[in-house]
Formats: structure tokens, C-alpha cells, sequence
């Protein structure tokens, strides 16, 4: 299950709130992504690695998929490959400019495109303090920007009580 969407519209929120729920059950894994974070950002669940090292992973290639967004680097672990063919449903937190590249990777893949309002988005971005004004700006926009569709795209509104749509994500995690 890829879940994507716009910055600060709570995918990592979303995602840790299933995690706590299904805590002990094997048949989800919650992939951490590698991130040419600097350590210490506590914003987003991910494993702080350097450009070099994730230019290592590339060549060796440990990451399933990867992508470059905002300037950072992001790769999802090649072991999610595994827990796939153990049947397990994998959720993970992707860009959505990788979806096509998952589509044609992975033979079945389930979408769930996350949504808030644009002032929620807005007020997220700048609580959160990790952009300055031109950035939330520059990401504001491109969340109005990018369309997410298609028969495997379950759109998933945000705007309110994570309760609400971590519930709703739950019961797509549920459905066969």
C-alpha cells in the first residue's frame, strides 16, 4: 500500500497511527524510508543517511524504489520485496511522481491518496517549522498540482480528527 500525498497532509501521521494499532501483527510491516536527512528530525519516521551513503545503497541496490524530492534523496528498503512475497501487505510512505514506476514493479498495488483543505495543509507546514515561507509556498502549489487517479487510488480526506481517517485507513488495511 503506497500512501502518498502533498506535504503536511499527515501521511506519516496516518501511517504511525495504523502502526500502533496493528503492533505484533506480521502480516504488516510499516517500511521505514532512508532519507538524506540530517539526523535529529524528528518530523518525519525515517532512517538518516548521507548522500554518500545513499549513493551507495543505489548502486548496490538496496532500495526497492527511490526518488529525489525537496533536494533530499528518499529510498524505500529492497527487503519490502520479501515481506511482499510472504504475503504480508507492506504500507509505506512514497512521492507520488514513483507511482507509475510501482504500477509496472509491483502487479498489485493499492493507492491511498491523502487530502486536507489548503489552509489546513498551510497551517501544517508552517507548525511544523522545517520550510520557510517561499517553501511552503513552492509546496502548497504543487499540491494542488498533482493529480492522483486510477481503478487502484483510494482518496482519503484529512482535513480532520486523525482518528477519522486513521480509522478509515485501518479498514482499508482490512479489506482483501
Amino acid at each position: 500500500m503506497l500512501v502518498v500525498g502533498p506535504s503536511g497532509v499527515g501521511k506519516d501521521t496516518l501511517i504511525a497511527y495504523c502502526r500502533s494499532r496493528l503492533l505484533g501483527d506480521d502480516a504488516f510491516v510499516f517500511a521505514r524510508r532512508a532519507v538524506t536527512r540530517p539526523a535529529g528530525d524528528s518530523s518525519e519516521d525515517h532512517d538518516a543517511i548521507t548522500e554518500q551513503v545513499f549513493q551507495r545503497h543505489l548502486a548496490e541496490g538496496d532500495f526497492a524504489m527511490h526518488w529525489r524530492a525537496h533536494g533530499l534523496g528518499y529510498g524505500v528498503p529492497a527487503s519490502v520485496d520479501d515481506d511482499l512475497a510472504f504475503g504480508r501487505t507492506v504500507v509505506v510512505n512514497v512521492s507520488r511522481s514513483i507511482i507509475a514506476d510501482a504500477r509496472q514493479r509491483y502487479r498489485r498495488v493499492t493507492i491511498v491518496s491523502v487530502t486536507a483543505s489548503h489552509e489546513i495543509l498551510a497551517g501544517r507546514l508552517h507548525a511544523r517549522g522545517r520550510e520557510a515561507g517561499d517553501e511552503v509556498a513552492r509546496r502548497l502549489a504543487r499540491a494542488e498540482s498533482v493529480d492522483v487517479s486510477g481503478s487502484d487510488v483510494v482518496h482519503l480526506d484529512n482535513s480532520g480528527p486523525v482518528e477519522s481517517a486513521g480509522e478509515a485507513l485501518m479498514r482499508l488495511l482490512a479489506s482483501p
